[in-house]
């Protein structure tokens, strides 16, 4: 896999840190791996975004935002709001099939969810995907509820011929409720794709050496890490 695309069923559920996960990963591979962020809301001008905050955590990556506009809204309305040209589905695809003629692996993470607007046309990161052929990782948050967003998600890859990697927890609970426990079960039927992840809560506040180191434990080998699913369900359940 060249180019991964990184969506959610949510805002706020820890694709950044999922990310910088999976680029430290392949960094410690000694793969070449570039980000690219396609609209960065709620930052301003001179604030880090999340492409610094995976750069920071993984190490050595190559980190491209092609929008930012400053109030936390979706895409399409901080552009509009801004005064701002929003980012197309083409640009990013262009941007990324540059990187990866450049790089081994090109992550792409979206803002909120697979269907949030980019533009008045309604183009979403699911057409940024279809234009790449690029496979798509889908981060969950863990208690009472995801399954239904967790479904809808699938569906809507589904219908739209993509293909879903995987799904990965976003924060895994330190103290898990029944939900999420039993969640670990459901949520790869629910997605129609394998479980290939937990983060656990407050990873993104680890020491950048912390993270890198322990990033293995929280990512199955399809994503460069050793986590096992049923071997995490055993020790959580």
């Amino acid at each position: 896999m060249t180019v991964i695309v990184v969506t959610g069923t949510g805002t706020e559920i820890g694709k950044t840190v999922v990310t910088a996960a999976v680029a430290a990963l392949a960094v410690a591979e000694g793969r070449s791996v570039a980000v690219v962020k396609p609209a960065q809301t709620g930052v301003g001008p001179h604030e880090a975004g999340d492409v610094d905050e995976v750069r920071r955590l993984a190490g050595p990556v190559t980190g491209v935002e092609l929008g930012r506009f400053p109030e936390p809204l979706a895409p399409a309305t901080a552009a509009r709001r801004a005064g701002l040209a929003p980012v197309t589905p083409d640009a990013v695809a262009e941007e990324a099939g540059k990187l990866a003629a450049e790089h081994d692996l090109v992550l792409i993470e979206g803002a909120g969810g697979l269907l949030v607007r980019f533009d008045e046309a309604g183009a979403t990161l699911a057409d940024v995907a279809g234009l790449l052929g690029a496979p798509v990782l889908v981060v969950v948050p863990a208690g009472l509820g995801t399954l239904n967003t967790t479904a809808l998600t699938a569906e809507a890859l589904r219908a739209r011929g993509l293909d879903q990697l995987g799904v990965v927890v976003g924060s895994w609970p330190g103290r898990p409720d029944l939900a999420a426990r039993c969640n670990l079960a459901d949520l790869p039927e629910a997605a129609g794709a394998p479980l290939l992840g937990a983060v656990p809560e407050g990873a993104g506040a680890l020491a950048p050496a912390a993270f890198r180191e322990r990033a293995g434990q929280w990512l199955a080998p399809r994503l460069g890490g050793g986590w096992d699913a049923e071997a995490f369900g055993s020790a959580v359940g």
